[in-house]
């Protein structure tokens, strides 16, 4: 009798922990949030607004969703950077060990598939791309690079580089793209001269991809639209392979992003999207906030949820934000509120010109910082990357340590010379890796030897130059070899050894000792891959590189006021944020003499800064500045005055200030 009351008493006992990790999960959350994550099978729209929680309701979501039995690889979760990738990954990981027992260990469990829109082209594209004639190693172009291809196609378009400049020509490609045309469909369509130069250079442009094996940025995309619309099969496979799928700042999703997510939706319909239309502020790039108010047009019977319970920032700096973006009308109505203090006022600076305002914000953050404040929980916010010269001059001279966001690890000449050895040892028809690579170190091989090679016209060559060019691809050969039968690391520590690099750098006195420590942290990255299939953890580290964004340089661990593009700042925080450059014309933006910037995204920007402080927010403006070299007079930014005078006090410059370190 004894041994059935022990098992009873078991059973019972394992019950109550059961109901208790429920519970206790479950009790995390407030009941919008509850309600989201307990809806399981059909649609569901979670409009969340400023620091309500999304990025825990969607994990807690998922964690539900696997705890109810869905198997974890059948998951999709989907976000704009990296870093909010790794975030949600991370804090799956953490829920599923926390909550799912002893024993428990996620790198052993097969995983949800977390990335963002374009590692998931990459991802997609490598799987299943030669069904479109697309190698398994293809290369991705940076910035730089495509505007070299660019500039490359309008030269063989017979095309006035000085009438039609490349960063417009790209930046015209890359739009359409976004819109989910191909080339020969734009083409088609084009009626104009400028259209039909367009097209003219695209075509080009396009050729010269397809014969070196590598894609833009918005190919990642584009291609696999095509792929999965004109392979029934393979989108057959990838919808029945990711059964519940969750797209996050949906509101950001331009045209072929929706029709990726379209096209990745199984009959089940079992999409969980998140956004906020008030923070809806890539319309530049082709972002379209429509998606996000049309999703009940799309599915009917979705569930709507909204999060308007804020937990980052005090009720002073939601009180001015309410009131900010309520003037905007194509927006969801929701009123943002917190459980947290009323908080400081605002403080608002006015100075006589941009040297001022630049000195006041140094001195206030290095007030901060001598009274025990953290410098990375401070951040700089301005509407126009010029702005940021004069704050970088005025925290020098008051010695307060910055970072200015946007230089990235992987942008670092020493780090792209290294990595152009790997992509042209994976794609022989890399061009612009040859270009890059071929003279690391210098092989005394010169720019005509080069166009000879890039031209076909090797044969022509001097013997001992052709000599020199068959050891380099010799290198390349092992270099191959290397990375498919090492590890990811080993490979590089190799790549850096017989380049050249390694000994190059260590001659070139304290800058090459800087570079080559950037280098050998690149080996300490590579590790991260090392436990992945030989030769794919290569791709693996390569593809990342091609994909980081300028908040990925946060993650570098360097101390200092964080200086940054409002639009830089989309889903960062910090305690103290200065605003910094608020006069009409330049907040909101007018751009100058160029097309009249969207009013209402001016404003859902201006929203988007305020609700990235937690404690204090100061607001600056200054009567004369500097623009385009022309000293101009400001007025006072209109979306100062939409914040009620009792949320506001004056800010003074203090010239007693001292900072110490």
């Amino acid at each position: 009798m004894s041994f059935f009351i022990l098992i009873f008493t078991f059973c019972i006992c394992g019950l109550r922990a059961i109901i208790y990790l429920t519970m206790s999960y479950l009790d995390e959350l407030n009941p919008p949030q509850k309600e989201a994550v307990l809806h399981q099978d059909g649609p569901l729209l979670i409009v969340a607004g400023a620091g309500a929680g999304k990025t825990r309701t969607i994990t807690y979501r998922i964690f539900r969703l696997i705890e109810q039995g869905i198997a974890p690889n059948a998951i999709l979760a989907i976000t704009f950077t990296n870093k909010a990738a790794a975030e949600m990954r991370e804090r799956i990981e953490k829920l599923l060990h926390d909550k799912s027992g002893e024993g428990t260990n996620p790198a052993t469990m097969s995983m949800p598939f977390t990335s963002t829109f374009h590692a998931l082209g990459v991802y997609i594209l490598r799987q299943s791309g030669h069904a479109i004639g697309l190698p398994k190693f293809f290369s991705i172009l940076d910035r730089d690079e495509s505007m070299s291809k660019i500039k490359e196609a309008i030269r063989l378009a017979n095309v006035d580089e000085k009438r039609f400049e490349p960063r417009k020509m790209l930046a015209a490609i890359s739009r359409q793209k976004g819109g989910g045309l191909t080339v020969a469909e734009y083409t088609s369509n084009a009626r104009d001269y400028f259209s039909q130069t367009v097209a003219a250079v695209w075509h080009h442009y396009d050729a010269i991809l397809n014969r070196e094996q590598v894609l833009d940025f918005d190919d990642l995309l584009l291609k696999t639209v095509r792929l999965l619309k004109n392979h029934p099969d393979i989108r057959e496979h990838y919808q029945k392979r990711w059964q519940y799928i969750h797209i996050d700042e949906y509101q950001d999703t331009n045209s072929v992003q929706y029709e990726l997510s379209q096209l990745l939706i199984g009959p089940a319909k079992n999409i969980c999207v998140v956004g906020d239309m008030d923070q809806s502020i890539y319309g530049w790039r082709g972002a379209d906030f429509t998606n996000l108010l049309h999703f009940e047009k799309d599915y009917p019977d979705a569930k709507i949820v909204l999060l308007e319970e804020n937990y980052r920032s005090t009720q002073t700096i939601l009180t001015a934000a309410n009131a900010i973006i309520k003037k905007n009308r194509q927006r969801h109505d929701k009123t943002l509120f917190t459980k947290n203090k009323d908080g400081q006022k605002i403080g608002i600076f006015a100075s006589l010109d941009e040297m001022g305002e630049g000195e006041f914000v140094a001195r206030k953050a290095g007030h901060l910082i001598n009274e025990g404040i953290n410098p990375a929980s401070i951040a700089v916010l301005y509407r126009a990357n010029f702005q940021s010269r004069v704050l970088e001059e005025s925290f020098l001279r008051e010695s307060v340590p910055y970072q200015v966001l946007g230089t990235r690890f992987f942008e670092r000449k020493e780090v792209k010379d290294l990595l152009a050895f790997i992509r042209l040892a994976l794609n022989e028809n890399d061009m612009e890796g040859l270009k890059r690579a071929i003279n690391i170190p210098p092989r005394g091989i010169g720019k005509v030897t080069l166009l000879k090679i890039l031209a076909g016209q090797e044969a022509e060559l001097p013997a001992k130059m052709r000599q020199k060019i068959a050891e380099f691809r010799d290198l390349l050969a092992k270099i191959r070899q290397m990375i498919d039968t090492k590890t990811c690391s080993e490979a590089i520590k190799f790549i850096l050894e017989k380049t050249g690099i390694e000994q190059e750098l260590k001659e070139g006195g304290e800058e090459g000792t800087e570079r080559l420590e950037n280098l050998r942290e690149l080996v300490s990255i590579a590790t991260k891959y090392d436990d992945r299939p030989l030769g794919e953890g290569m791709m693996d580290l390569v593809t990342e590189m091609s994909l980081t964004s300028d908040q990925d340089s946060l993650n570098e661990k360097r101390d200092g006021v964080k200086l940054m593009t409002v639009h830089a700042a989309k889903g960062l925080e910090f305690d103290y944020v200065f605003i910094v450059g608020l006069e009409q014309d330049l907040f909101p933006h007018t751009g100058f003499g160029d097309e009249k910037k969207d009013m209402e995204e001016e404003r859902r920007l201006f929203y988007v800064a305020v609700t990235r402080a937690r404690e204090k927010l100061f607001l600056s403006y200054a009567q004369t500045r500097m623009i385009y070299g022309n000293r101009q007079v400001g007025m006072p930014s209109e979306f100062i005055f939409d914040i009620d005078d009792s949320l506001l006090e004056a800010e003074t410059s203090d010239h007693s200030d001292t900072i110490h370190f």
